[in-house]
C-alpha cells in the first residue's frame, strides 16, 4: 500500500531527526554516512516495525543499533548513550537487515 504524501513527509522528517540525533550523540562529522531504515519483521516475537540505524566511523567499522518501533515514534532517549559507541560495532553480518 502506498503511503500518502503526509505520511511520506512525516517519515522523512522523522528520519532526518533520528540522523541528527545520532550525529550529535556520537559526535559524528557531517561527512559520516548515517543510514536510518524502518523495516518490517515477519519473525515470531518481533515487533511489526523496527528502526535500524547504522553509521561508519571507518570503512570497516560499522556501528548499528535498533529501536523496536516506527521511525516516527523514535525519541532521542531511544538512542544508546555515547559511551556505548564501541559496544554497537557490528560484526559485518547484514543478513538480519
Amino acid at each position: 500500500m502506498l503511503k500518502s504524501s503526509a505520511d511520506r513527509s512525516e517519515a522523512l522528517a522523522a528520519t532526518r531527526r533520528v540522523k541528527a540525533w545520532t550525529r550529535e550523540r556520537f559526535s559524528l562529522d557531517e561527512d559520516v554516512v548515517v543510514v536510518v531504515s524502518e523495516v518490517a519483521c515477519g519473525l515470531p516475537g518481533c515487533p511489526p516495525l523496527e528502526t535500524i540505524v547504522a553509521f561508519w566511523t571507518a570503512p570497516d567499522r560499522r556501528h548499528q543499533f535498533k529501536a523496536f518501533k516506527r521511525v516516527a515514534d523514535v525519541t532521542e532517549d531511544d538512542l544508546p548513550p555515547y559511551w556505548m559507541k564501541d559496544a554497537i560495532l557490528s560484526d559485518g553480518d547484514m543478513s538480519c537487515c
